[in-house]
């Protein structure tokens, strides 16, 4: 991810803008805390302009904030420099359409199209280059749209204590400037956008000892008293992602974000449609059978299909097991703070702390493998391998809309061709860890697979 790589994105960008009928487009500009990133974002703010665009840099704040401010106002999209939970070496952009989503799977291969083949637009004449701006608002207003959609009042007299490890990315600023407006007592840890990650960057119990040893002091040092409970919220660099720690400092599980906001929503409304990917836990769907007649609308793995089946559906909230909560109110975007608001809401109305709140929901075991795609013949090897399993389960529920998945009375397996790496993915769930072992090893045998 070069300059000049970013440039031909953005200019395949404009291009299929143009397509569309955006003569001149409007598009804002974002980044998370990566070094990398101001050398990516001035590559594209001079393609940007240099091709007729005007450009507002909304500096580095959450990919959730630029999909935010989108909406906001009503610019023609946004591109946002990030690798996400990626390690520090690595860079990206994430493009954002008119809606203030990220585009459609079909909108996605235009742009990749004309990247491909050669297709930017070229440099405006000099009468006609964009002009760029810039604006630090971006935070404040994507906090005061959250804080608008809960219950402040209670969540404040909760006096919830929470620490927040913002890795040092886009989310640094807004995650703590939430918190403290919902009257949270805050600590923040890998709080500062450095240009440098001070833990691995993706969200996940192995890269949050931290966190979870903050947390776990809070509480032991007598700070932590039955009146004041504590919770733990970790983001990713583009805080598009939220994974949770509980008020004794152990790692609840990012399955668990998703399943937890959810059953806030269906709290206040009663019922209604929710939508997740194929490869997202069951405890979605036992959420919502606890709310009739809710239900589940389950996407192609990606936060594109899961904000189209929203849309199509009227879904009040949806997302990814990866931590990643969709709540329509605030943005068609992944968003930490939506999260964390509906989390905080949850404890406060309850009374009840986060361990408590996630033992009322099922549990599972997930074990998710995955094999190298050269290794199991190649891209030729896969349609024939999903084959193969169809046939061995056939008479079980079978998914084709992405890869396969089965689901059984003790479970469910989901096999599928990774979107973004070379691999082949294998995940299966459970009541318990030998049988989702066991679907997986059955389900890679069938396929004709060595995990």
């Amino acid at each position: 991810m070069t300059s000049p790589v970013v440039s031909l994105l953005c200019r395949a960008f404009v291009g299929v803008l143009r397509e569309s009928g955006v003569s001149r487009p409007r598009l804002l500009l974002a980044r998370d805390g990566r070094a990398s990133g101001t050398e990516l974002l001035r590559a594209c703010k001079e393609a940007l302009t240099a091709c007729g665009c005007d450009c507002e840099d909304l500096g580095i704040v959450a990919t959730p904030t630029a999909g935010f401010m989108v909406e906001h106002t009503r610019a023609h999209g946004a591109v946002v420099i990030t690798a996400s939970h990626n390690p520090i070496e690595w860079n990206g952009i994430k493009f954002i359409d008119s809606s203030g989503a990220a585009p459609a799977a079909a909108l996605a291969r235009r742009i990749i199209t004309r990247f491909q083949s050669g297709l930017a637009v070229p440099d405006s004449s000099a009468d006609c280059r964009g002009v760029s701006g810039g604006r630090d608002d971006a935070d404040s207003l994507h906090v005061a749209r959250v804080l608008s959609l809960v219950d402040r009042d209670a969540i404040a007299s909760a006096r919830i204590h929470a620490t927040i490890d913002s890795c040092n990315g886009g989310g640094s600023r807004s995650g703590c400037m939430l918190l403290e407006s919902l009257g949270v007592s805050v600590t923040q840890i890998h709080g500062e956008p450095l240009g440098y990650f001070e833990r691995t960057p993706e969200p996940i119990e192995a890269n949050l000892s931290s966190l979870c040893q903050a947390v776990a002091h809070f509480a032991s040092s007598g700070a932590g008293a039955a009146s004041s409970p504590s919770v733990g919220f970790a983001q990713d660099p583009d805080a598009d992602r939220l994974a949770l720690v509980d008020e004794r400092g152990r790692f609840v599980g990012e399955e668990y974000t998703l399943a937890l906001c959810a059953q806030r929503i269906l709290q206040r409304v009663g019922s209604a449609t929710l939508a997740t990917n194929l490869s997202s836990s069951r405890m979605i769907d036992d959420v919502a059978l606890q709310f009739p007649p809710s239900s589940v609308r389950r996407t192609a793995v990606g936060e594109a299909h899961v904000v189209a089946a929203l849309r199509e559906c009227d879904g009040a909230i949806g997302g990814e097991g990866n931590g990643g909560v969709i709540w329509p109110a605030v943005c068609s975007i992944r968003d930490s703070l939506g999260a964390m608001a509906l989390v905080l809401e949850s404890m406060a109305l309850s009374r009840l702390p986060l361990s408590q709140l996630v033992a009322g929901i099922p549990q599972y075991t997930m074990i998710k493998r995955k094999m190298n795609l050269a290794d199991a013949g190649g891209a030729a090897a896969v349609q024939p391998a999903l084959a193969r399993v169809c046939e061995a389960y056939a008479g079980e529920r079978i998914d084709r809309t992405d890869g396969v998945r089965i689901d059984l009375a003790c479970g469910w397996v989901h096999l599928r061709a990774s979107n973004t790496e070379p691999i082949i993915r294998l995940i299966a769930e459970a009541k318990d860890a030998a049988t989702a072992q066991a679907l997986c090893v059955r389900c890679a045998r069938v396929a004709g697979l060595r995990l």
